[in-house]
């Protein structure tokens, strides 16, 4: 009788440790993930760092269209241009929406990082702005003149005061010419260097500065109607998508690139900025 017992005993425990073992067994790779009934794939989260305008709100443009394709998009909006690259090398980020390619190419190259382009979006024309002249014929001897202090807009700047015939840089130099480079002044004027965030906050204290245009539409300048100059369409200055070399050809970071180069995104860009922001993308 005690051998029976036993004999049964041990056949229900057999049976109880098959079943936990069932129980425990990690889900296969093809099975559908908890709330993802039908085998549909379950949402990814796209962290973007951006600018306020025009970048953050040509992302959030594209975000119900995102949606629709399983990507949820969170737009981060930043003040700097610093920031952004450094969170994106960080993974903090898994992108960002802010800096054409001249930058991105300095920043690399001063930070020792290795962020890639995935796809260029639009141009922003540069202008240069004032409050004390209404034409740039009004310029005296003596005036300030503000422009960005990092490298790649600051080369800009002057490139743009020699096309307006108010410096001549050394030859050949171009856009990556810096104070240094200029050899003669058309007219007496001080440059001074400022970070690109601060230039419109200065504009009643100098005489003209220089300004990209995406901190002079924070501003609430119309860069068509209130530059005194400003660079033509043909500017090669394309502000671009930005991720790291991991991850530019995800499916997420795809689908992202894909929507800013779209149809209705150049409609929302020629609608919203009337030629102050460029569609990049035929």
């Amino acid at each position: 009788m005690k051998k029976v017992m036993i004999t049964a005993l041990s056949a229900v425990l057999a049976f109880t440790i098959a079943a936990c073992g069932q129980k425990e067994a990690a889900p296969s790779a093809n099975t559908p993930a908890a709330g993802a009934a039908g085998g549909e794939k379950k949402e990814v989260t796209l962290k973007v760092g951006a600018t306020a305008v025009p970048h953050a709100e040509i992302l959030n443009s594209v975000k119900a269209k995102l949606k629709e394709q399983g990507v949820n998009l969170e737009v981060k909006e930043f003040t700097d241009y610093v920031q952004p690259n450094v969170q994106v090398f960080e993974k903090q980020l898994d992108a960002n929406f802010f800096q054409h390619t001249p930058y991105l190419e300095q920043f690399n190259k001063d930070k020792n990082m290795n962020l890639v382009t995935v796809t260029g979006v639009h141009i922003e024309p540069f202008g240069a702005y004032s409050q004390k002249i209404k034409k740039i014929e009004e310029l005296k001897d003596g005036a300030t003149v503000a422009i960005p202090n990092d490298p790649s807009n600051g080369g800009r700047a002057l490139a743009l005061l020699e096309k307006n015939n108010l410096i001549k840089l050394k030859d050949g130099v171009g856009v990556k010419g810096t104070v240094k480079d200029i050899v003669e002044y058309k007219k007496k004027l001080t440059i001074k260097e400022l970070e690109a965030a601060m230039l419109p906050r200065v504009l009643g204290e100098v005489d003209l500065a220089l300004i990209n245009t995406n901190y002079a539409l924070e501003a609430k300048l119309v860069p068509t109607k209130d530059a005194l100059f400003i660079e033509g369409q043909d500017s090669p200055y394309v502000n671009i998508l930005v991720s790291r070399p991991d991850n530019k050809d995800s499916d997420a970071i795809q689908k992202l690139a894909k929507a800013l180069n779209s149809e209705d995104t150049k409609k929302f860009i020629n609608d919203k900025y009337n030629g102050a922001v460029v569609p990049a993308f035929k």
